[in-house]
């Protein structure tokens, strides 16, 4: 209880709260994030910079603490390690004041209710300080340097031998905010010269025609255009999707595992008059579905179905009628937006990932049977996992003798088996991999 007293006044306590609440309690960051808690803009964002950036780099701290301690922490002393990390982060990456920085830090060891620390906070980060160089040359001859948990870097280093370290960097970098502009919406002329006269500079998208990059990132409230429903946030390789599908007036769609409505919110932007059935089996995030559709201004015509049911079990909800368009956007790893969500690193293990390739194969067999044929299913994932990827189409295609992988020569990504593959940071992009079958007979 003091704890989170003292967290709503102070950034750092807040951080080292959220950090519990995803270390501890495995929330993702968006559900583990106490800084809205925090009165201050400024001591929100900073609360929210310190816990991502710690998540962003969190075995590289762990190591540094280690060196710098004489002895190991207990563990009932977690929040005094997540208390080090912060600081550590601070001093490392942030640079600036660091007297403030190292004082404000240790004194927050009073504020969980151990006094005793704050020497030894104040001592360990003084010591970074001064020994900052050589620390950090050491933590470069170690796996740690690289900020991944092992069984992750072994996967990519095993995918991508040409690319891992590649890869590895632009997870421990931060994503820019990309916005997508609603094409059926009357303002979108008017949207980049709203954007631009509010202080906001602007860029567009080599790839994803919709895609516009926003900097100084802000809050959407703070967007002009969001609230009325001429932008949403999407990343460019997401936006790419709708196009894939090659969609034309009166066609009979599904977007599958449609949460939290993106894409079919994209897919409506571009051609809304289709027969529309987007499924998604948490009824909770269906009802964010809702949501961006009705910010979007769709509310008032039946141009989507929602549907809360399992995807993988089709005769629960099915009407039997074909579609002459599938997006299976699949769980996946999300291994491609870690620059996103710094936490996956932490909180995904090998064995999820084998629970996802079984659930993908699933997904792909059971609604393979809904398409009609000559119709497209486009595949997608925000995986940087071949597994996933390339490795699951060339099983499906083996398997089912009436499917063919359309070629894919577009611009961005490269080929990978029966699709593409964008890796992080490519052309400003996510992680994403595509594929499009057709079904032949």
């Amino acid at each position: 209880m003091a704890m989170k007293k003292q967290a709503k006044n102070n950034p750092r306590l807040a951080a080292v709260q959220t950090l519990g609440n995803v270390l501890d309690r495995k929330l993702n960051l968006s559900d583990a994030d106490t800084s809205s808690q925090l009165g201050d803009p400024r001591d929100k964002a900073l609360s929210k910079h310190l816990a991502y950036g710690v998540l962003r780099w969190l075995n590289s701290l762990e190591w540094i603490a280690g060196q710098l301690l004489s002895r190991p922490l207990k563990s009932r002393d977690q929040d005094i390690n997540r208390l080090i990390w912060v600081g550590l982060h601070q001093l490392w990456k942030d640079g600036g004041a660091e007297h403030a920085a190292i004082n404000e830090t240790a004194e927050c060891a009073r504020a969980l209710g151990k006094p005793w620390a704050v020497g030894l906070v104040n001592a360990v980060l003084r010591r970074f300080q001064r020994e900052h160089e050589k620390v950090v040359a050491r933590l470069m001859e170690t796996p740690a340097q690289f900020a991944h948990p092992a069984w992750l870097l072994e996967q990519l280093q095993s995918d991508w031998p040409d690319d891992w370290a590649e890869i590895v960097t632009q997870d421990n970098q931060a994503a820019s905010l990309w916005l997508r502009v609603n094409r059926a919406h009357p303002e979108q002329g008017e949207i980049v010269s709203r954007l631009e006269k509010a202080g906001f500079n602007i860029a567009k998208h080599p790839f994803a025609i919709d895609a516009l990059s926003v900097s100084p990132a802000a809050a959407v409230a703070d967007i002009p255009g969001f609230a009325e429903g001429v932008l949403s946030v999407q990343d460019p390789a997401a936006q790419l999707a709708a196009d894939l599908l090659a969609l034309e007036p009166g066609l009979r769609v599904l977007d599958a595992c449609a949460a939290p409505g993106g894409k079919t919110c994209h897919i409506l932007e571009g051609v809304p008059a289709l027969d529309l059935t987007a499924v998604e089996l948490s009824a909770n995030r269906q009802q964010r579905i809702q949501e961006n559709i009705n910010r979007l201004g769709f509310n008032e015509s039946n141009v989507v179905h929602l549907v809360t049911a399992d995807a993988a079990l089709p005769d629960s909800w099915w009407d039997g009628l074909p579609f002459g368009r599938i997006l299976l956007d699949a769980p996946c790893s999300a291994t491609g937006v870690i620059r996103r969500h710094p936490e996956i690193k932490w909180l995904r293990t090998a064995g999820q990932v084998d629970d996802a390739v079984r659930l993908q194969e699933r997904l792909l067999a059971q609604l393979w049977p809904l398409l009609s044929p000559g119709g497209i299913l486009v595949y997608a994932t925000c995986s940087v996992l071949k597994r996933e990827n390339s490795h699951q189409i060339n099983h499906f295609l083996s398997n089912f003798d009436d499917a063919e992988a359309l070629p894919m020569e577009q611009p961005w990504g490269r080929e990978s088996g029966g699709g593409r593959q964008i890796l992080p940071g490519e052309a400003g992009m996510d992680g994403f991999f595509y594929a499009r079958l057709r079904k032949t007979r």
